[in-house]
């Protein structure tokens, strides 16, 4: 896979790699499966680099047009999920 990941100059280095790290879940997810809290962890402190929902949905879209992954789908499942499930998307 030979992608960018979208990340923002505003960021710093830790921003970014908690960013990049938050999709490789993501990838995950789609490639082999991982587990709930992992995908909920990563999440969250996405959203604590990324607050603004409007920011969260554009970046959401950059990375899907990048690398075909639908982030949105990774973590709507993780959160209809009950703790100790495996993520894997279709």
């Amino acid at each position: 896979m030979e992608y960018s990941y979208p990340l923002s100059t505003d960021w710093t280095t830790e921003e970014m790699v908690d960013v990049v790290h938050f999709f490789e879940v993501v990838e995950a997810a789609y490639e082999k499966g991982i587990k709930r809290e992992e995908i909920m962890t990563k999440y969250r402190r996405f959203k604590e680099v990324v607050p603004s929902q409007a920011e969260e949905k554009t970046i959401f879209r950059d990375f899907e047009k990048a690398s075909g992954y639908v982030s949105y789908k990774v973590v709507k499942e993780a959160k209809e999920s009950s703790d100790g499930v495996i993520i894997r998307i279709k």
